[in-house]
């Protein structure tokens, strides 16, 4: 490690944060070559949600939805705030533009009227209209001061508001009343691309009007919103929130009576489906496979005459939807400090790295594309998506070597010739018969396969370096519901170990994996994930952006926790974020995509699995893809 002290500072909404812990689970991504973005061209696999129109649904019911914990705070702007947190934003709170299916932001008609830009110089202006029904909980109208409090809260030039982000809204110069109260004029400072992003979620002023009502007013309650839904009770005992219906929201009104969040461990989520403690839940490879199975009739001759399972019939009342969502699982690799702090050994270990291979193992048992990822700002179906991976170039273990060979790792140099150690101790967290490096436990050099690697490479010599092996620590959780992320890492191990890279596998708990571990920089190697969006310009800037010293000493990372960046990315990413016309932004989101590719801190490897378990009466709900959930349109069949 570093002798400079490493920090981060968050620029994304925590929510974004959360799922980076949740994405060790597998994952995969979309289209291989070229463009995939292009008019006509969907996501990698759509969402599954058993559509069915608002006639059809029962206009009553409870649907309890499977959360990993309740929300910390109603307000997604702070640093606490989770997944449970977006989906009560949005479900009870101002979405002024959703996302398609493709995932691209669509004027959300209930509040928005208009929403223009009408000016992009000298300065961009952008005039929000609002519609004239809107009105919060208690009554009272949507106006101009609701988005001028929320943009005087997030600009980040007041230190009393504790908040997560301020990207976008510190761009703004001045937010005012337009022709009326419900005409809203935005003009900024300093042009903004991703507008459309800004006042999502918008809240009330009571909540944005001073720091003191920020930090805690909506921490516990969120007394006043405005969407189909609002706050109910918080059950304690239950590991329930409950949202129910809002009596003054003026659009569809809401399907269900009461939408309620429930608390239910990953390893029993399928269970709680089971006994009807959750109606819609997402599970594991594992529990998808369950019901998969209770729901398909056993072949002639196969037990079809033997009795049911109490469990199988159960598990017969519910259906697994299948998609895949905006966000990938990558290798990342440390370069503050060490082997991989030359470029030439990072792009060793990625050139090793079948990715295709590594895809196929994960998706191609889910019935889901098994394509490698080739952004890292975006998925396939999503508009401006390019494969910009030829920037590494594909996977090629001769090419790997010749690039260790020229950063001074050689073969054998440095140790003394051995015999086979097959009573040697492999390091901890290793699991000899699956992936411990050939090196380490059958000797150097033998001969031996490297395993089931997606490609069934022979174990190379160890590397040396100044008498030093080239040894990396590959650092995973370790808890039951990773157990798919650790069988990726063990593949990953052997292809490493074919150009003669050797791993220590090191298991960690769960709740430090990411803070004490991924951002404290305590890692070689580390497999996690990252969510994707709509505005890759501004939401991918801070987890690539070159790592700069603090005035304290410490090392500025931002979410950049490979520690890997350079001046040209920033400035490409800075660029794409000013640029209005949004062809010119998408070519320079691009062209920065391929220099992180090149730069080899980051190898996205495959898009993440979006496995959902369902109530088979359920509608409108399931595994939405890219698209915003419509939360008035949930509910049962008719």
């Amino acid at each position: 490690m570093s002798s400079m002290r490493t920090r981060s500072r968050t620029h994304r909404p925590a929510v974004l944060l959360a799922a980076v812990v949740l994405l060790p689970l597998p994952a995969l991504a979309g289209c291989a070559g070229g463009r995939a973005g292009d008019e006509g061209e969907g996501p990698a696999a759509p969402r599954d949600i058993a559509t069915a129109a608002r006639a059809k649904v029962a206009d009553k019911g409870t649907l309890t939805w499977a959360v990993d914990a309740l929300p910390a705070t109603f307000n997604v702007f702070q640093a606490d705030a989770d997944a449970a947190a977006q989906k009560v934003a949005q479900a009870a709170l101002p979405t002024l533009f959703t996302l398609d299916e493709r995932g691209r932001p669509q004027r959300n008609p209930d509040y928005l009227k208009a929403a223009e830009l009408f000016h992009r110089k000298p300065r961009q202006v952008v005039v929000y209209k609002l519609n004239p029904r809107a009105v919060w909980s208690d009554g009272s109208a949507i106006t101009a001061a609701d988005f001028e409090a929320q943009w005087k809260a997030l600009r980040g030039k007041d230190s009393a508001f504790w908040t997560a982000r301020n990207a976008g809204y510190d761009r703004i110069d001045r937010v005012e009343r337009g022709a009326n109260d419900r005409e809203v004029k935005v003009t900024f400072a300093k042009s903004y691309a991703d507008w459309p992003a800004l006042f999502t979620p918008l809240y009330p002023r009571s909540v944005m009007g001073s720091g003191g009502a920020f930090n805690d007013s909506a921490r516990k309650e969120l007394k006043v919103g405005a969407g189909p839904f609002k706050v109910g009770a918080r059950d304690q005992k239950q590991n329930t929130l409950t949202l129910v219906r809002n009596p003054r929201w003026w659009g569809d009104p809401a399907k269900l009576d009461r939408l309620v969040l429930r608390a239910v461990p990953r390893e029993q989520r399928v269970e709680a489906l089971a006994s009807g403690k959750a109606d819609l839940a997402e599970i594991s490879p594992a529990g998808a496979e369950r019901i998969i199975k209770a729901n398909t009739p056993p072949k002639k001759g196969d037990g079809a005459n033997k009795p049911v399972a109490a469990d199988a019939t159960a598990l017969r009342g519910l259906v697994v939807r299948k998609s895949l969502e905006p966000a990938y699982t990558q290798l990342a690799l440390n370069g503050s400090s060490g082997p991989l702090a030359d470029e030439r050994v990072r792009r060793a270990v990625a050139r090793a790295v079948d990715r295709k291979a590594l895809a196929e193992f994960v998706l191609t048992p889910l019935g889901l594309p098994a394509e490698p990822m080739g952004s890292h700002v975006l998925v396939a179906g999503q508009e401006g998506y390019e494969d910009n991976s030829d920037a590494i170039g594909a996977p090629d273990p001769r090419a790997a070597q010749a690039l260790l060979a020229d950063a001074g790792w050689k073969e054998g140099h440095g140790a003394a010739p051995r015999k086979k150690a097959l009573g040697q101790v492999p390091p901890a967290g290793h699991r000899p018969d699956l992936e411990a490096p050939a090196g380490q436990v059958t000797g150097a050099g033998d001969g031996k396969s490297a395993g089931d690697s997606g490609g069934k490479a022979a174990a190379a010599p160890a590397r040396f370096k100044d008498g030093k092996k080239l040894m990396l620590r590959f650092v995973l959780p370790k808890g039951a519901g990773a157990e798919p992320l650790r069988a990726v890492g063990e593949r990953i191990a052997r292809q490493l170990d074919a150009i003669g890279v050797r791993t220590e596998i090191v298991g960690v708990d769960d709740a430090s994996f990411f803070k004490d571990h991924i951002a404290s920089g305590d890692f070689d190697l580390a497999l996690y994930g990252w969510p994707t969006g709509a505005y890759p310009a501004t939401d991918a800037r801070p987890i690539f952006a070159k790592p700069q010293p603090a005035a304290d000493g410490s090392l500025q990372v931002e979410q950049n926790y490979t520690r890997v960046g350079t001046d040209q990315i920033d400035r490409l990413f800075d660029q794409a974020s000013t640029e209005l016309d949004q062809e010119a932004s998408r070519d320079l989101v691009a062209r920065a995509d391929a220099r992180i590719w090149a730069a080899a801190g980051s190898i996205p490897l495959y898009q993440r699995p979006e496995l959902v378990g369902v109530r088979k009466t359920v509608v409108n709900a399931g595994a939405f893809g890219l698209a915003t959930p419509r939360y008035q349109d949930m509910g049962f069949a008719r």
